[in-house]
């Protein structure tokens, strides 16, 4: 039996972070696009439209290494600038319907890859990962808030 402490399930909690995150990882392969390229279209197709300071510090990049991305983005026709009205400096960047649908896809291989791993539990196991669910959700609440 493990223990309960903070601690201990702090780090079980990573351990299966990590391994869950690197069976998912297999899974976005299919998409053809980087883990980072992947991120960044990720905060604006469930974020929108947003300016490239903004993608930069949501993904905690520089803005050079995200305009490199958005560049890349931009290219395969995953994202496009758009003027800023107030600031004809700035550009917002937001997500083509190509863009989202490649993305859509690729969660919904994740998901796919998580039943697939859920596939037989029992109800008590589903119910008990339901909750762990919901007390994560509850958790990273603050963090997920736009700043």
């Amino acid at each position: 039996m493990s223990s309960d402490s903070p601690r201990d399930v702090a780090d079980r909690l990573h351990s299966a972070a990590i391994h869950l995150l690197r069976t998912l990882r297999k899974v976005d392969e299919a998409s053809g696009l980087t883990a980072s390229r992947l991120s960044a279209l990720s905060v604006l197709v469930f974020g929108g439209p947003t300016t490239l300071g903004e993608l930069a510090r949501a993904e905690q990049v520089s803005a050079p290494t995200m305009s490199r991305l958005v560049r890349g983005l931009e290219r395969d026709g995953l994202v496009v600038r758009e003027p800023l009205a107030e600031d004809a400096r700035a550009v917002r960047v937001r997500a083509t319907a190509r863009g989202r649908r490649i993305l859509e896809r690729g969660r919904e291989r994740r998901v796919a890859e998580i039943v697939r791993l859920l596939s037989g539990k029992s109800a008590t196991e589903l119910a008990t990962l339901g909750a762990a669910a919901d007390i994560l959700e509850a958790l990273l609440a603050p963090a997920r808030r736009p700043s």
